[in-house]
């Protein structure tokens, strides 16, 4: 049954250009002032299409982008709602029922909707550019349900008992063989502790590094919003640090930083590798000020071309660094299983995190993940995939330099699941996201990735992932949107 909708939405005329930006303005609007209350359904996008007089791609496009800010979930088969928690840093007046009144000495979560993980982006359109999405199509799940079963055979045949808080020991030592041999990180199975995924393995680091209101945490200007999250809601004070074609501007950080937050071999989101230079300079500022490093290696599997550069735990003498890694990109998001190499002098206390946090991950999963690494698996699936998305990756740059001359400029970047442009002229990117959703193109701004994504210096650009379309689409999905611009 439709929801009941008594709310007055006044569009301006058939083909004018502000009839997505004034539906999204005035859907918002009634979500901030508690017109629209948490767990509110909306209606369908058809039938809100018929009662306003308007296409349904320009009501889909609407709830797309209030999905990716935050005001609206979608709950598959059921419909889409109103957040029962509203953006912190959007919210106007408090709206009713929502979390403005928990008590005041909880530490405040900041969790901007922009700043969302991309799981919790705008849902697929007919050209999906999201970011951090791998093809699970080509996953061989025939292969992963075998390992499952024998593995779930031999857990029938054990006593019943809890499991390692570390992680089994058969994972971690197919994950330290992995590493030494696709990243040169040297480790041993006693330096993992494994997580539920890299959200985890950052929240876990943020419990054992920061101290509330005291801990100055460096990230770059443009961050993975989980891991920046994950230390402003443990009470870090984060401060942003440029980047150029260099990677991280070493001489920016403050000295007062003692933990900094990098993706060195792929940036996030700009994809520039971290020249061995600023390496070298990092760590000796880490062995300068007893700073600690947290090295995101998210998606570095993916190289297409030039040398590989040493991970920073490889280059580290001083054990200050903390290098986290995830099977989300080279496997599949759902899998939730990452993995942090820790220093010697903090792996009890890292382990105690998670065993508070959640005692141990499921047994099953891991004891399947250690068979499919020791089995060979993993590095032909790599290896697959490495060819699919090079073929991706190629076709998306030839796109660019063919449409968008002048107007995007691709940034120099070998590896990972996306790839990304900056913008020149005045237009903004975020305006192109939102013409593009109108039209079935989904990608996101850079600014989405800044901590202050209005500030007048977040870089202005567009991101592109190539994770989730064929590579027949490609073109004609930048031609389309060059002629946005």
């Amino acid at each position: 049954m439709e929801p009941l909708f008594e709310l007055a939405i006044r569009l301006p005329g058939a083909g004018s250009r502000d009839l997505l930006r004034e539906m999204h303005r005035q859907l918002r609007a009634a979500i901030l002032d508690g017109r629209l209350q948490p767990g509110a359904r909306l209606p369908a996008t058809r039938a809100l299409a018929q009662r306003l007089g308007v296409s349904r791609n320009t009501v889909l496009a609407a709830y797309d982008l209030l999905l990716s800010e935050g005001y609206l979930l979608a709950r598959p088969g059921a419909g889409t709602y109103v957040a029962d928690t509203l953006p912190a840093s959007r919210r106007g007046r408090p709206a009713r029922g929502s979390m403005a009144r928990r008590d005041p000495r909880l530490v405040p979560l900041h969790v901007p909707g922009a700043d969302l993980a991309p799981t919790l982006q705008p849902q697929a359109s007919r050209d999906d550019f999201r970011v951090g999405l791998p093809d699970v199509s080509a996953f061989p799940f025939d292969i992963w349900r075998r390992l499952s079963d024998r593995a779930l055979r031999r857990i029938a045949r054990q006593t019943a008992d809890y499991a390692d808080p570390q992680g089994q020991a058969a994972l971690r030592e197919a994950i330290a063989g992995h590493v030494s041999f696709t990243r040169a990180v040297g480790c041993a199975a006693d330096d993992i502790v494994v997580t539920a995924g890299a959200q985890q393995a950052f929240g876990l680091l943020a419990r054992i590094l920061v101290v509330p209101g005291r801990t100055v945490v460096a990230v770059e200007q443009l961050f993975y919003p989980s891991l920046r999250e994950a230390m402003l809601a443990a009470g870090a004070r984060v401060v942003t640090v440029p980047t150029d074609a260099e990677g991280l501007c070493v001489e920016r950080i403050p000295p007062e930083a003692r933990v900094v937050c990098v993706t060195p071999s792929h940036q996030f989101p700009t994809g520039v590798a971290m020249s061995p230079q600023r390496r070298a300079a990092l760590l000796a500022f880490a062995r300068a000020r007893n700073a600690v490093v947290i090295e995101d290696d998210y998606d570095s599997e993916f190289r297409f071309a030039g040398r590989p550069l040493d991970a920073l735990q490889t280059l580290d003498r001083a054990e200050s660094v903390f290098y986290v890694g995830t099977f989300s990109k080279s496997l599949f998001p759902a899998l939730r299983l990452g993995f942090v190499v820790a220093p010697p002098w903090a792996r009890a206390a890292l382990v105690r995190a998670r065993e508070l946090a959640d005692w141990h991950g499921p047994v099953l999963g891991q004891e399947a993940l250690a068979a499919f690494i020791a089995e060979g698996h993993l590095a032909r699936h790599i290896r697959k995939m490495r060819k699919l998305y090079g073929a991706r990756r190629t076709a998306l740059l030839d796109a660019l330099a063919r449409h968008g001359e002048g107007r995007l400029e691709a940034i120099p970047s070998n590896a990972g699941l996306h790839l990304s442009a900056w913008l020149h002229g005045k237009t903004r990117a975020d305006a192109v996201v939102e013409r593009a959703a109108a039209v079935g193109i989904t990608l996101p701004p850079l600014s989405r990735f800044a901590l202050d994504p209005q500030a007048p210096d977040v870089p202005n650009g567009l991101a592109f992932g190539y994770g989730l379309i064929g590579e027949s689409q490609t073109d004609g999905a930048v031609r389309r949107l060059v002629q946005l611009l």
